[in-house]
C-alpha cells in the first residue's frame, strides 16, 4: 500500500503531540463569594496515572511547593486512571487568592521522616505535572468582614461581637430589633498578630505561618432582654456582612439552656499537616438543629478547651471559625483555653509534676487570647515576645446558673491570683438568683481513662481545687482533654455523696470531635488485658462523639448527652434546688419528645410537657422491664441516693 508521504507525516506529527502532550489544569469559578463557595478542578493528560499522583493547595499562590496548605490524591475522582479527572472542592477565605499544582510522587521517594501527625508519610514535590491560575473571593473578598462570632460582656445588657477581615480599616457593627431597622452603631478596634510573636514551631516557621488578618471586636450595647436583635458588621466601603441575629440575655429570666462539649476542632476538605475532626460536622449540625428548635428562647455554647487544634498551622483556625460561624453567629460562643492553645517549652507555669509540653504548636495562647473575647479581664504574661495570655478565668450568670470558667494550664494552686480570684467568685455567688453553679475548665479533675500522665495534675487538683467547689457547694464540674463521655457520681475525695451539695457532679465531655481515643483503666494486676472494669463512681461511660445539653430553671439543672450518631439522648442526671441528684440512662430518657419539648419552656407548654410525659412514663416502665431482662445495669448504690440503674455503653 502507498502512503502518501504527506499524510504520513501528519500521523506521525499528531501521533507525537498527543504522547507528549503535557498535562493540564483548570479551574471554574475563578471569584468565590464567601467561605464555603465551591470551586471546581478539572485535570487531563495524566501520563501513566498512578495512585500517589496529587494535588496540591497553596494559598498565597507564590507557596513554595513544601508549603500546602493541604492536598487530596487525584485517585479521590472516579475517573483518575483515564489520566482526567475533578474534583469539587469548598474554599475557605484566607484573604489571598488560592492556585493549584500536580505533582507526581513515587514509591522511591516515600522519605520515612517526613511525616504528618498520624505517622504517614507527606508528598514529595520533585516532580510538578501541572499548575492552576489563581482563585480569590470577588473583588472585596479580601476586606470582607467573615468568622463572625458573639460572646457576653460583664454588663448583661450588651453583647460583644468579634469578626476578622483582610485589612485594618474601619469597621463596624450596626444592630437593632428589626432587619429593616439597625439604627444603632458601633465603631470595632482592630488588631493582629505576627509571626514572632509565635514562640515555637510549626507556629512560627514559614510552613505553619499564614497571615492572620485583622480582628475586629466591638460591643453592642443597651440592649433590652428577651429581645431579638438583628445585626451586621463591615463598612460602606469595604463591604458588610450578612445580616444576622441573636436573643439577648435577659436578667428577669430564671431560664438558662447550654450546649457544652470540648475538644471539638474542625473538618477540613484536604489532608494537611495534621489530623482534622471530621466528627466536629455532626457536633455543629445537632447543636444547629437545636438553637433552630428554640424559637425566641436565649442560649450559649461553651466549648471547653481544645478548641480548633491548629497547632501551630495557622489557616486551621480559619477553618474552624468557618465551621462554627453558623451558630457562633446566633448564640454566645463562650471558651476556655486547653493544652492545644497554650502549652510551650518555656511557658512561664511549669512545676516539675506537670506534663506541659508543645501541646500548642508554638502559639503560647496567642490566636486564643486575640481571636476571642470573653468577660473579665484575667491575663498572665508569657515570658516571650507574645502578648498575655488572655480568658484564663473568668463568669458570668445566665438565668438560674452561675458558670465560671477556670484554665488547667496556668498556675491553680492556693495562693497564686487564679485560686484568690475562684475563691472570692464562688463565696460571692447570690444562690437567691442563681441557685446553681457549673464550673468548667479543660483537663479532668476525675475520670476512669487511662490517662496516667495527667494523674499529679489531678491531684493537685483535688488537693487544690477541690475544697473551694465542696465549701462553696458547686454543682456541676465539667472537664474535657479525655475525648469520651463520663458522668460521675455526686463525688469528693474520690467517694461518692449522697446529694450535689457537698459533692458536686462531675462530667467528662471531651467528645466533641476529637478522635485520639484513650482506653478506660485496665484491672491492675491484669494491664495488658482488654478488661476495663467500670469504678463504682462512674455512673456511665462511651466513646460515642456528641455534646450535652444543659436546662435549668430554679427547680431543677439537667444535663443530657446527645450522640452524634443519631442525635437522640444518650443519658441524663438531674439535680435539684435541694441537693438531689437522680441519674437516667438511655433507656430512662425520653427520646421521642421532640429537641424544643425538653428544653425549659414557658408555664403553659409544661403542661402539655408533663401530659406527655406521664403516659411515656407508662410505656417506659413497660419497656424497663422488657429491656431488664435482657440488659445489664450497674449495680445500684444505696437506695437513699436513687441511683437509676444506668447501661454502660463502651463502645
Amino acid at each position: 500500500m502507498i502512503v502518501d508521504l504527506s499524510t504520513f507525516i501528519l500521523f506521525l506529527s499528531v501521533f507525537v503531540s498527543s504522547a507528549n502532550a503535557k498535562a493540564t489544569l483548570s479551574i471554574s469559578p475563578k471569584n468565590l463569594n464567601r467561605s464555603g463557595d465551591s470551586v471546581v478542578i478539572k485535570w487531563s493528560h495524566v501520563d501513566s496515572p498512578s495512585d500517589l499522583d496529587w494535588l496540591g493547595i497553596y494559598s498565597p499562590p507564590d507557596s513554595p511547593h513544601d508549603h500546602f496548605i493541604g492536598y487530596k490524591f487525584l485517585n479521590a475522582s472516579p475517573t483518575w486512571q483515564s489520566g482526567s479527572g475533578a474534583i469539587s472542592l469548598p474554599l475557605t477565605n484566607l484573604r489571598s487568592n488560592y492556585t493549584f499544582r500536580i505533582f507526581r510522587w513515587t514509591q522511591s521517594e516515600i522519605n520515612p521522616k517526613h511525616k504528618d501527625h498520624d505517622q504517614n508519610p507527606l508528598p514529595g514535590t520533585k516532580h510538578l505535572l501541572a499548575e492552576s491560575e489563581q482563585v480569590g473571593f470577588g473583588s472585596g473578598g479580601a476586606g470582607r468582614p467573615e468568622q463572625i462570632h458573639l460572646a457576653f460582656e460583664d454588663k448583661v445588657n450588651r453583647m460583644q461581637v468579634t469578626f476578622v477581615a483582610g485589612d485594618g480599616e474601619e469597621r463596624f457593627v450596626r444592630y437593632g430589633e428589626g432587619k429593616d431597622a439597625l439604627a444603632n452603631s458601633a465603631a470595632a478596634r482592630g488588631i493582629r498578630y505576627e509571626r514572632e510573636h509565635m514562640c515555637n514551631a510549626p507556629a512560627n516557621s514559614t510552613i505553619g505561618w499564614r497571615d492572620p488578618g485583622w480582628i475586629f471586636h466591638t460591643v453592642m450595647k443597651n440592649l433590652n432582654g428577651g429581645v431579638r436583635y438583628y445585626y451586621q458588621v463591615g463598612s460602606d466601603s469595604k463591604g458588610w456582612s450578612e445580616i444576622h441575629s441573636f436573643i439577648a440575655r435577659d436578667v428577669y429570666s430564671e431560664e438558662t439552656i447550654a450546649f457544652m462539649f470540648g475538644d471539638m476542632g474542625c473538618a477540613t476538605p484536604y489532608n494537611t499537616f495534621i489530623r482534622t475532626q471530621d466528627e466536629s460536622i455532626s457536633t455543629v449540625k445537632w447543636i444547629l438543629r437545636d438553637i433552630e428548635a428554640l424559637g425566641d428562647k436565649p442560649a450559649l455554647v461553651s466549648h471547653i478547651g481544645d478548641i480548633s487544634y491548629a497547632r501551630g498551622y495557622s489557616w486551621v483556625w480559619d477553618e474552624f471559625f468557618a465551621q462554627i460561624e453558623p451558630i457562633a453567629s446566633r448564640v454566645p460562643y463562650h471558651v476556655c483555653i486547653g493544652n492545644h492553645e497554650y502549652d510551650f517549652p518555656t511557658q512561664p507555669w511549669k512545676p516539675d509534676w506537670g506534663t506541659y509540653g508543645n501541646d500548642g504548636g508554638g502559639e503560647c495562647g496567642v490566636p486564643y487570647s486575640l481571636k476571642f473575647n470573653m468577660p473579665g479581664n484575667s491575663s498572665e504574661p508569657t515570658g516571650t515576645k507574645a502578648p498575655p495570655t488572655r480568658h484564663l478565668y473568668y463568669s458570668y450568670d445566665m438565668g438560674s446558673v452561675h458558670f465560671l470558667y477556670i484554665s488547667t494550664e496556668t498556675n491553680f494552686l492556693k495562693g497564686g491570683s487564679q485560686y484568690e480570684f475562684v475563691k472570692r467568685d464562688l463565696e460571692s455567688v447570690n444562690r437567691e438568683k442563681t441557685p446553681f453553679v457549673v464550673v468548667q475548665g479543660h483537663r479532668p479533675m476525675y475520670t476512669t481513662s487511662n490517662e496516667v500522665r495527667d494523674a499529679m495534675i489531678r491531684q493537685k487538683m483535688v488537693e487544690h481545687l477541690e475544697p473551694l467547689f465542696v465549701e462553696n457547694n458547686v454543682t456541676l464540674a465539667l472537664w474535657g482533654h479525655v475525648h469520651r463521655y463520663e458522668r460521675f457520681c455526686p463525688i469528693s475525695n474520690n467517694a461518692c455523696g449522697k446529694q450535689w451539695r457537698g459533692s458536686p457532679v462531675h462530667l467528662v465531655i471531651g467528645m466533641g470531635g476529637q478522635d485520639w481515643q484513650p482506653i478506660w483503666q485496665p484491672r491492675p494486676n491484669h494491664p495488658g488485658l482488654p478488661i476495663f472494669p467500670q469504678p463504682e463512681q462512674s455512673m456511665y461511660r462511651t466513646g460515642e462523639f456528641g455534646y450535652t445539653r444543659l436546662v435549668a430553671n430554679k427547680e431543677k439543672l439537667t444535663v443530657s448527652f446527645v450522640g452524634n450518631h443519631d442525635g437522640e439522648v444518650h443519658d441524663t442526671v438531674e439535680m435539684l434546688a435541694s441537693g438531689e441528684v437522680i441519674s437516667g440512662s438511655k433507656e430512662d430518657s425520653v427520646k421521642t419528645v421532640p429537641v424544643s419539648a425538653t428544653l425549659v419552656g414557658k408555664p403553659e407548654s409544661n403542661v402539655l410537657w408533663y401530659v406527655k410525659g406521664a403516659g411515656l412514663m407508662v410505656m417506659g416502665v413497660l419497656l424497663g422491664f422488657v429491656i431488664g431482662f435482657f440488659t445489664r445495669g450497674k449495680k445500684g448504690s444505696a437506695s437513699d441516693n436513687r441511683w437509676i440503674p444506668v447501661k454502660n455503653e463502651e463502645t
